[in-house]
């Protein structure tokens, strides 16, 4: 499993290692999984979840914000050797050598985000403004069909769903786990990915051992529950 190194200047201070399926939350609070004990971290910082074989970093809406590689982030797909800034301290998120890397993980380059002028920037940008409000944002929808009611639309970077009471969308029963699997939000669309429990996720009957993505008019079952997912603009 990948880990965290968390540096202050030339000092190591702390290994962490990220379990498959959980999440780690970094922030000034003893209550953390990574606690840092510095006045510009703020109490709930920002959180890295394992989803399926990768790992995202979020920012908790903290007050000066989460940094990897220099670049300001609110969510960020990490790859091996990225540096993640939190106040004045460094993690380094690292897979151990031999490791199986997921595909974006090890492409390098193909997911870097790139750094613009900021003059060419604003101008690109005045440019691309009435093209964008004419485009139609596509979202993700997950409808009830049993054991519950209404629609539930997937905004999120990444969707919990599970009986612990944190989780986006909590689905009760004695064998669902706590995060029985997430929903993540891709640029070619929507993936759902089993986490834990002994409640797994079926996708047109189908059960999901690993990760799966969605196509429109799927039926997703969770137990009793049943749900459709489909694409609203």
């Amino acid at each position: 499993m990948p880990t965290l190194t968390l540096k202050f200047k030339d000092n190591k201070l702390g290994e962490y290692p990220i379990e498959p399926g959980k999440s780690l939350t970094i922030g000034r609070k003893e209550s953390n999984d990574i606690s840092i004990e510095n006045l510009a971290v703020s109490g709930h910082h920002a959180k890295v979840d394992a989803v399926g074989e990768e790992y995202l970093l979020t920012d908790l809406k903290s007050k000066n914000g989460s940094f990897v590689n220099k670049e300001l982030v609110t969510t960020h797909w990490l790859r091996h050797g990225d540096k993640i800034i939190i106040g004045k301290h460094c993690l380094v998120f690292e897979y151990n050598e031999g490791e199986k890397r997921p595909p974006a993980a090890a492409a390098g380059t193909m997911d870097q985000t790139m750094v613009m002028d900021t003059d060419k920037y604003k101008d690109m940008l005045s440019k691309a403004a009435p093209a964008a409000k004419k485009a139609a944002v596509a979202t993700g929808v997950l409808s009830y069909l049993a054991g519950g009611e209404g629609e539930i639309e997937l905004t999120k970077k990444l969707t919990k769903i599970g009986k612990a009471s944190s989780c986006d969308i909590v689905i009760g029963g004695l064998m669902m786990g706590k995060t029985a699997a997430t929903i993540s939000k891709r640029p070619n669309g929507y993936s759902l990915a089993f986490v834990e429990g002994m409640t797994k996720p079926k996708v047109n009957g189908e059960t999901v051992k690993d990760a799966v993505m969605l196509k429109e008019f799927d039926n997703i079952e969770f137990g009793a529950v049943k749900m459709q997912f489909f694409i609203k603009s």
